[in-house]
């Protein structure tokens, strides 16, 4: 079974789905199914001064950065996009980010509340708690 926005990536070839809508069956790619990837956050070991994302409000929305120290934005290794959600999950945002663009989205919305994630090609996922 699946949920609204779970995301999973096939470890043969690296296609990445995210749910849009739920259901019952299993997502299968290259033969074998799929991996969820599992959203991590500052509670991970693993390099969360540079992957969770940090949220500010600001006078017409909010603003995200990727990390508290700048996430590496390399051919090799860069954060994939953003993402912004209302906790209903009615409201989504995604910013598409390449190498050498700034970790960051300048988000307008009149939301009272936003869940972020991001997701780096290397280290994965990673979302605000």
């Amino acid at each position: 079974m699946t949920n609204l926005l779970e995301m999973y990536k096939c470890d043969i070839c690296g296609n990445m789905v995210e749910v849009i809508e739920a259901g019952e069956g299993e997502l299968v790619c290259c033969g074998q199914p799929m991996r969820k990837l599992k959203e991590l956050t500052k509670d991970h070991e693993m390099y969360t001064e540079k992957h969770v994302p940090v949220i500010t409000k600001t006078e017409t929305g909010y603003n995200i950065k990727i990390g508290t120290q700048p996430h590496p934005m390399e051919n090799e290794h860069y954060i994939v996009f953003i993402e912004a959600n209302s906790p209903d999950k009615k409201y989504i945002k995604r910013k598409y980010l390449h190498p050498g663009e700034k970790p960051e989205l300048d988000l307008k919305c009149d939301c009272n509340e936003i869940i972020v994630r991001a997701y780096c090609n290397i280290h994965g996922l990673w979302t605000s708690d």
